[in-house]
């Protein structure tokens, strides 16, 4: 279908997409403007496809392609990382031990030390609590079924070490610090696991959706591995068959989220439960704008 297409609307719509605006409501801010739903939708995906390609859309005229987002395959995107073999973490050298295309997914050797993964260890565990979740129904803090682990959320550059961990994570992501959470320090003892999940946000949930308003899908996971298991504690992607076991300063990195809104149901993923001895990890959810907690000031503006 050919349609007009002004070089505004199109510079608009390539600079919400950059900021990470998610694409339903590029196409509801497009529908406000009286332009009907399916033409909106149908722009916004055909802009989208385009950005990720790396090929700038034309202006003037445009062929759209109008298949709604819900029957869009997923479209994965390049690794934030990049394609070499060593990256440059700023103050180290990050080493590239394995890819995966579907999921995107890198394992990264080395991005901490062992003085980093003990010293990260010593500072959480006097403060760990059972891990807790949103429920969907109340809307209130629940302890997670779905894990029975302990952990806790530090500040963004709560102490210097926190704070060289994440200015390590931007250099490697090109993602600024500020769009992550807070890393979150877990630990499982013997026969504790997550079960199979998902990391992005299920927009089914008030607080979720009201998130991915202020600051975006979730789009990535960083699982930095604090020490050696001594059997079982593996990452394990369900539908792949494809297991990580946890080793100390190792790290997984993972991609779920695009451009055009979608989330890559290939991210399936569970902690397998610990047989003997404990499970220490640091994660980090990345987000395509600033990070807004819940029940800070500027999420109550």
């Amino acid at each position: 279908m050919l349609v007009n297409f002004p070089a505004d609307v199109r510079n608009w719509l390539i600079a919400e997409l950059n900021r990470g605006t998610p694409a339903q409501a590029i196409s509801a801010q497009l529908q406000a403007q009286n332009i009907p739903s399916q033409l909106a939708d149908a722009l916004v995906s055909t802009v989208a496809r385009a950005v990720a390609a790396g090929v700038p859309p034309p202006a003037g005229r445009l062929e759209i392609d109008d298949t709604p987002f819900a029957a869009l395959p997923y479209q994965p995107e390049p690794l934030h990382l990049g394609t070499a073999p060593i990256l440059d973490g700023g103050d180290r050298r990050v080493d590239v031990l394995a890819r995966l295309e579907r999921p995107t997914l890198a394992l990264l050797g080395n991005l901490l030390d062992d003085n980093e993964c003990a010293e990260l260890i010593a500072f959480g565990a006097p403060r760990l609590e059972p891990v807790r979740v949103v429920d969907p129904e109340s809307g209130q803090d629940v302890v997670d079924k779905l894990r029975n682990s302990e952990g806790v959320f530090f500040h963004l550059a709560q102490t210097p070490l926190i704070a060289r961990i994440e200015a390590r994570i931007e250099r490697l992501t090109g993602i600024p610090a500020e769009n992550g959470e807070g890393i979150q320090l877990l630990r499982y003892r013997p026969g504790a696991q997550h079960t199979p999940h998902f990391d992005f946000l299920s927009p089914a949930i008030e607080e979720n959706r009201k998130s991915i308003e202020q600051s975006g899908q979730r789009i990535a996971t960083l699982i930095m591995y604090l020490n050696n298991v001594e059997s079982g504690g593996e990452t394990l992607f369900n539908e792949l068959g494809f297991s990580v076991l946890p080793r100390k300063g190792n790290a997984l990195y993972f991609q779920y989220g695009n451009r055009l809104g979608q989330t890559d149901h290939a991210s399936a993923h569970a902690g397998m439960p610990v047989v003997a001895g404990e499970k220490w990890i640091a994660t980090k959810w990345l987000h395509p704008r600033r990070f807004i907690a819940r029940g800070s000031a500027a999420a109550q503006m």
